[in-house]
């Protein structure tokens, strides 16, 4: 009996791992895929390398911490326990990346795992309390940083970098498979500013993939070593190349969902979102916070496409006494020399479509999915140690 449980356990980790990988492929690379700098298939190579990097190295720390810290009495992390912990943890992820919108990792396996300490009375209220505050905290930030640089300041920015997407059908970056064997393509032909706005992209991406090996290994095999079911660096061979197989397939909705259908993401964009949400993250990180990089990156894309899809400003007619509206287009007219044009006057070809930067709809959508996500978790984890007699608690 113990070995067909062990083996569930296992066969469930890796179902978490996978959809793992299908939830943080997307917002490490959805801004450099949707900026034609990568194919998908380059991103979940890279999201595949970085994350085992990360999950080798500092992950080892986290997989300690998420089992030990938020429960107060780790005897609860019986064998059968783990298998229906981790059950719900990949259930509710494979829930998010079927509906093509990435949930958070660390939510939803900390919600399973509270709702585990909650109905055995082992929860930490204190240590799940911090990390709430600062769930809630981040994404605000997130957002109206973005918010912010949408607004007031993309426009300014973009002439510094000089960087726009690519506007061809090939990536920039990709992969040639009309010959027997796969071959690296590069695409020519853009500036050296360009070249280096898209390596910072694809850096930022790999940095992200790092940290999510560092915190998200823990969600699917924290629990079978913490019980001593797993030794720990088989765990985390096997929940990295879950991962990976996660990255290279279910993860393709996830990365159009970030990529393409939330706001149109120029390279320009892809950089400001990528800044933004790594140095929330790494912040976290430094104090010890497991990061939702997913909900942080998600909602610093909604943040700047809406702040470029509302984009305005005022400017005040000192010679008039007036206050005038002035578009994105009747500012580029007047930094050429040009009288400015009321608002309704504009050349309809240079106002920028809200419906092509920001799109409500797809938006609500990510975020009703990714809170739905974690309490599909919690709830289900909870009701199940609660009423459940098999678990004996």
């Amino acid at each position: 009996m113990t070995e067909v449980l062990l083996i569930a356990g296992i066969v469930v980790a890796i179902f978490v791992g996978y959809n793992i990988g299908g939830a943080t492929t997307g917002p490490a690379f959805g801004p450099a895929v949707g900026a034609n700098i990568l194919s998908k298939g380059i991103a979940a190579a890279l999201m595949s390398v970085f994350f085992i990097v990360g999950a080798w190295t500092i992950g080892r720390e986290v997989v300690d911490t998420l089992g030990n810290e938020l429960v107060t009495d780790t005897a609860i992390f019986t064998l059968e326990a783990n298998v229906a912990v981790l059950f719900f943890i990949g259930g509710a992820l494979f829930l998010g990346n079927r509906a093509g919108v990435p949930a958070s990792t660390s939510m939803t396996a900390v919600g399973a795992i509270a709702a585990l300490g909650l109905a055995t009375g082992e929860l930490n209220w204190a240590v799940l309390g911090e990390i709430a505050i600062w769930w809630i905290v981040a994404p605000i930030i997130g957002f109206w940083i973005g918010g912010v640089v949408g607004r007031y300041f993309y426009t300014r920015i973009n002439e510094w970098v000089a960087i726009e997407g690519n506007a061809a059908e090939e990536f920039l970056i990709g992969f040639d498979t009309s010959g027997t064997v796969p071959r690296l393509t590069v695409e020519g032909g853009i500036s050296r500013r360009e070249w280096t706005g898209s390596l910072v992209v694809v850096a930022i991406g790999c940095l992200m993939a790092f940290s999510s090996g560092t915190s998200n290994i823990a969600n699917a095999v924290a629990p079978l070593v913490g019980s001593g079911a797993l030794a720990e660096d088989p765990a985390i061979i096997i929940g990295s190349i879950a991962v990976a197989v996660g990255a290279f397939t279910i993860a393709r909705r996830t990365l159009d969902t970030l990529g393409n259908d939330i706001t149109d993401l120029p390279l320009t964009a892809a950089v400001v979102v990528a800044v933004v949400s790594s140095t929330i993250v790494v912040g976290l990180s430094w104090i010890g916070i497991p990061a939702s990089f997913v909900v942080i990156a998600t909602m610093t894309i909604v943040g700047l496409g809406w702040g470029r899809a509302t984009r305005t400003t005022r400017l005040a007619d000192a010679a008039r006494g007036e206050e005038t509206a002035v578009s994105v287009g009747a500012l580029t007219a007047e930094e050429e020399g040009e009288p400015a044009p009321k608002i309704g006057e504009e050349d309809v070809e240079d106002i920028p479509d809200a419906s092509d930067l920001f799109k409500p709809s797809t938006t609500a959508r990510v975020v009703v999915m990714q809170n739905v996500v974690p309490i599909v978790s919690t709830v289900g984890a909870y009701l199940t140690f609660q009423f459940l007699p098999v678990f004996g608690f």
